[in-house]
C-alpha cells in the first residue's frame, strides 16, 4: 500500500470506521501526487473546481478578498486535511485557497470522488463529519475576530495551532514552526502588522511564548490557554464513529 494511500485511510478512519472493504475502494481511488510552490493559487473565487485536494505535507489557507483588494484570511489548512470538499456540490468556489508553503496534495477528481461515497456510505459519512467539524472552527474564528481583544485573538490562534500541528504531526504541542508573516497573522486576526509585532512581544515579554525566527515554543501554556479563554472543544478531536 503506497504512502499516500496510508495518509488518506488514516484520514477517513479517523472520522469512521473502515471495513476492509472500504479501505480497498479508498485505495482504488485515482489519486494523483502534485507539488505546488508556496503563495500559488490553487483556486480562485470563482472558479470551477474539477478535482479535491488532500495536503499530504505543508500548509494552505482560505482567503475572502474585498473589491478594494482588503486581504482576509479564514483558515489555515494542514496536512492530513482535505482542501475543498464543499466543493464537490457546489458550482463555483467562493473564496481563493493559496499555498501559505511548499504544498505536497494528492488530487482525485470530484466525479470519481463522489461515487466513492456514495459506494462507500461510511467515508461519506466521515467527510460529512469533516465539513462539520470545520465548519466549527470558522465559528471560533469568527467569535475570535469579533468579540476577543488583540491579545486573547493571537493567544488564541496561538492555543489553536499547538493542538493541530501536535495531530498533524507538524510539531510538538509546546514548540512549533510557525511560518506567517506578521502581515499574514494580521489578516487572520483583524489587526495590523504593528499591532501583532507589539502582541507578540508581549506575550514574549510576559513569559507565556518563546521565539527564534519562526519558531514558536509555547513556556507557560496555562496562562496562555487563559490569556485565550481557549479550549478545544470546537476542534472536536474525538469525533469519530464506530
Amino acid at each position: 500500500m503506497s504512502t499516500v494511500t496510508e495518509q488518506v485511510i488514516r484520514k477517513f478512519e479517523s472520522r469512521m470506521a473502515m471495513s476492509a472493504d472500504d479501505r480497498a475502494q479508498i485505495a482504488a481511488l485515482p489519486f494523483k501526487v502534485r507539488t505546488i510552490d508556496a503563495s500559488t493559487y490553487m483556486l480562485r473565487e470563482g472558479q470551477r473546481p474539477t478535482r479535491c485536494a488532500f495536503i499530504l505535507d505543508g500548509l494552505a489557507y482560505r482567503q475572502k478578498l474585498t473589491p478594494n483588494g482588503e486581504r482576509e484570511i479564514v483558515s489555515i489548512l494542514m496536512p492530513g486535511e482535505f482542501v475543498d470538499l464543499q466543493n464537490l456540490f457546489l458550482d463555483e468556489s467562493d473564496h481563493d485557497i493559496q499555498a501559505l508553503t511548499r504544498l505536497t496534495l494528492a488530487e482525485v477528481p470530484i466525479l470519481a470522488l463522489r461515487q466513492f461515497i456514495e459506494a462507500c456510505p461510511a467515508a461519506g459519512q466521515a467527510l460529512w463529519i469533516d465539513a462539520l467539524v470545520e465548519a466549527s472552527i470558522h465559528r471560533e474564528w469568527l467569535l475570535n475576530v469579533g468579540r476577543r481583544n488583540a491579545r486573547s485573538r493571537l493567544a488564541h490562534l496561538l492555543c489553536e495551532f499547538s493542538v493541530r500541528f501536535k495531530k498533524s504531526t507538524l510539531g510538538d504541542a509546546m514548540a512549533y514552526e510557525l511560518p506567517m508573516t506578521q502581515e499574514q497573522l494580521g489578516d487572520a486576526l483583524g489587526l495590523t502588522p504593528v499591532h501583532v509585532n507589539r502582541v507578540l512581544k508581549s506575550l514574549e515579554t510576559d513569559g507565556l511564548i518563546a521565539r527564534k525566527k519562526r519558531q514558536v515554543s509555547v513556556t507557560d501554556w496555562s496562562r496562555l490557554r487563559d490569556a485565550a479563554e481557549f479550549n478545544e472543544r470546537y476542534l472536536h478531536l474525538g469525533q469519530i464513529r464506530t
